[in-house]
């Protein structure tokens, strides 16, 4: 645990990590930019992050691509945000309103318009009160949807994630990953490169109420 939290003790570590919240993967020059440092300090921050096996690096061509280790890191990462955002009094909490919104938690939707999603799912019985799993009810309208779950994957199939600027759930694990998924590809929602903020579409807006019962 000290080992970890040494990897994490840099403030251009966490805007790098912070970065790789949108869940996709980037390039040390690109990462070196967001975290606004030069790119060789990037290459020997990022380094340090693969010993902490925070992050992992893919090989594409030329290039080299990093992300994320895992969803358990987002989640870690999700947390942390939650609790160093209680010791800052709301007047003096400077959130752009677009992130407050809707942004992506690594591969899952958070913010306001997640955090409505959760609390319909609930009422609606697609998921359980407890939001660890996908009611009978739930798996039908995913189904008609045409969103099916993975059986073999080793992720949880769904769980309640704290939202750190909500302070309420939104939904995790495998069947959030499936609706942001959903989402992306029906046009529904925009992702804003380099960013993590989410915009919702007018296609997205009328969606959410018919299927989910949410109004933005």
């Amino acid at each position: 645990m000290a080992a970890l939290a040494a990897a994490m003790s840099d403030t251009s570590r966490m805007k790098i990590l912070c970065a790789l919240m949108d869940g996709r993967a980037w390039t040390a020059t690109e990462l070196s930019a967001m975290a606004e440092i030069a790119a060789s300090t990037a290459s020997a921050h990022l380094s340090r992050l693969l010993k902490a096996n925070l992050v992992t690096c893919l090989s594409q061509g030329r290039h080299r691509y990093f992300r994320l280790y895992s969803h358990h890191i987002a989640a870690l990462l999700e947390q942390m945000m939650g609790i160093t955002s209680y010791s800052i009094k709301p007047p003096n909490l400077k959130v752009p309103a677009e992130l407050l919104k809707a942004r992506t938690c690594y591969d899952h939707l958070a913010g306001e318009i997640a955090v409505s999603l959760y609390t319909a799912l609930v009422q609606h019985r697609w998921i359980t009160a407890d939001g660890n799993h996908l009611t009978k009810h739930g798996t039908e309208k995913l189904l008609q949807l045409g969103i099916s779950l993975d059986k073999k994957t080793k992720r949880k199939e769904c769980y309640a994630c704290l939202d750190w600027s909500e302070r309420k759930f939104h939904l995790g694990g495998h069947t959030g990953a499936l609706l942001f998924q959903f989402f992306e590809n029906e046009g529904w929602i925009n992702r804003t490169p380099g960013y993590r903020e989410v915009i919702v579409t007018l296609k997205g807006r009328k969606a959410l109420k018919k299927y989910f019962h949410v109004e933005i």
